[in-house]
């Protein structure tokens, strides 16, 4: 399908708060402009509610027949099947199970091609790596901080996730640092209870907030954002080192406060006896804008395979 001249490719990012469907013009390496629609999710609602939002939003964008879709998608899902496996993680309960793939392939408009499935980090590491800050660079990790810390090791813009040189299925939230998960020093719910616990009866709504504390001469709210993300480039540095990343692209809500994350980050990376010299650490050129263009680029990259 052509927009003002754009050949494009329909894509969705399913998010824990909400769905966004676009056009994205990978030739122009970017969303087609007004073709962004979003819809907000529950993610406590039964299966069908969810699937007719999901869809619903899809709808909303003028995809062309027969397209080959680009779907991004949290965890745990199995993105080969299109099978849903979100079992105890706290959302989207209703879907476990359900095969989403066959959903979509059966409701989305224009009946598509195809419909190829990503992580939803893995596609933001690959739209950065493909159109943003980690262009240029064969080896390269994009990691997401939010609700926790999504990752996606790249080789020339495949992900791998397998092997002795990234964590297991590529994951780092799963990796550990002084002795507990890193999601327990990492996350919002973590920077939170940090900085609840150093300012009794005076809480945070949210991270964002917290950055602005610190930014205004809060002591424990820098204590805290500083403190984690140190110790976030401790747990990272042995696998950029084993990877032999050349680039580290961060994106995520958190790494809108690029002032506090970026120093403390190079602190920890630096301090680790498996510090990684050569390492470029840059913020992503547009968080939710390069998961869908990664998006659209894998499904693009799986129907000419």
């Amino acid at each position: 399908m052509t927009v003002a001249g754009e050949r494009v490719t329909p894509v969705l990012d399913i998010g824990g708060t909400h769905v966004t469907a676009a056009l994205v013009d990978l030739e122009a390496g970017r969303v087609a402009p007004g073709t962004t629609r979003r819809r907000n999710l529950d993610g406590d609602a039964p299966a069908r509610v969810l699937l007719d939002l999901i869809v619903g939003c899809a709808s909303d964008v003028a995809a062309p027949g027969g397209a080959a879709w680009g779907v991004a998608v949290p965890g745990p899902f199995d993105y080969r099947e299109g099978i849903a496996r979100f079992e105890g993680v706290g959302k989207f309960d209703a879907l476990n199970g359900v095969d989403v793939g066959a959903v979509l392939r059966q409701e989305l408009p224009g009946r598509p091609r195809t419909v190829t499935f990503v992580n939803d980090a893995i596609a933001f590491a690959v739209g950065e790596w493909a159109f943003g800050s980690g262009r240029g660079h064969d080896r390269m990790v994009g990691i997401t901080l939010g609700t926790g810390v999504g990752s996606g090791f790249l080789d020339d813009g495949s992900p791998v996730a397998s092997g002795p040189h990234v964590p297991v299925r590529g994951e780092v939230y799963q990796l550990r640092i002084n002795g507990r998960p890193l999601e327990d020093t990492v996350s919002r719910r973590a920077l939170l209870r940090d900085y609840a616990r150093l300012t009794p009866g005076s809480p945070c709504m949210d991270v964002r907030d917290m950055a602005v504390r610190a930014s205004h001469g809060d002591a424990a709210a820098d204590q805290v954002l500083r403190t984690a993300f140190t110790r976030l480039g401790l747990a990272l540095a042995p696998w950029l080192n084993r990877f032999g990343a050349t680039a580290l692209v961060v994106g995520g809500s958190m790494s809108q406060s690029w002032d506090l994350v970026h120093p403390s980050l190079m602190a920890g990376i630096h301090a680790s006896p498996h510090d990684v010299p050569n390492l470029r650490v840059l913020p992503a050129r547009d968080s939710e804008g390069s998961a869908l263009l990664g998006a659209g680029w894998r499904a693009n990259t799986a129907s000419r395979s």
